[in-house]
């Protein structure tokens, strides 16, 4: 018996469904009448939706296993389709180049949607709702300004950054008060806690109960 090794075998169109696939489509294609390499085709489609069953998470996912079948008979597989065959120009075509986006952010730690939202601001006729967003963006602004350089920031420094960005049209003055710094770089219950807080005990909790790990009177053992 004369071994075959995979150097000599056809290259496999599509490796995912595996070379005994691509040798049932080579056999159909053989098949002399039309109605049983109908038969077999389908059955062979039938088999290739179980071995890439993630194509079935798409809405048109019997058209790509039909497609697949066409491109692995290289388009030589005359049966009668429930789908059109696919071009094979279509696998030469290639796609669009994306353009880079050059759009340039004036401040980075604010980030571009905080620009898109201040332009959005001309949009709201009411004044007092339109008085409290700006409030609102003002301190997300400083909260912003905190997580990128947590020394110093003035209410005053957002109020001229918020009119840079605005182009002008935004002006705060002193009556308007933002959340204190530490509010908004507040530390969160867990380390606070020194433990987890979701389990209701902490380090401390741990230790005054015995080392149990247990909420609650500590754990007593017999003498």
């Amino acid at each position: 018996m004369e071994l075959e090794y995979n150097s000599a075998r056809p290259i496999l169109k599509i490796p995912e469904y595996g070379r005994n696939v691509q040798k049932l489509i080579e056999h159909a294609i053989t098949l002399s009448d039309r109605e049983e390499r109908t038969k077999m085709a389908h059955a062979i489609v039938g088999v290739m939706s179980i071995l890439n069953p993630q194509l079935k998470e798409l809405a048109d996912y019997k058209i790509k296993l039909w497609d697949h079948l066409f491109v692995i008979s290289n388009y030589a597989l005359d049966v009668d389709s429930p789908y059109p065959m696919p071009s094979p120009d279509a696998l030469q075509v290639k796609p669009s180049r994306i353009a880079y986006p050059s759009n340039k952010i004036r401040f980075k730690h604010y980030g571009k949607i905080i620009e898109q939202m201040i332009k959005e601001l001309d949009q709201i006729e009411d004044a007092e709702q339109k008085g409290e967003v700006v409030k609102i963006l003002a301190n997300f602004m400083k909260m912003a300004y905190l997580n990128w350089n947590r020394d110093t920031v003035t209410d005053d420094m957002i109020f001229e950054h918020l009119n840079l960005l605005s182009g002008g049209k935004i002006q705060l003055d002193d009556t308007v008060k933002l959340s204190q710094s530490s509010e908004l770089t507040i530390k969160t219950p867990t380390r606070l806690l020194g433990g987890n807080s979701k389990s209701g005990f902490s380090r401390q909790n741990r230790t005054q109960n015995g080392g149990s790990w247990r909420k609650g009177s500590p754990k007593k053992y017999p003498n």
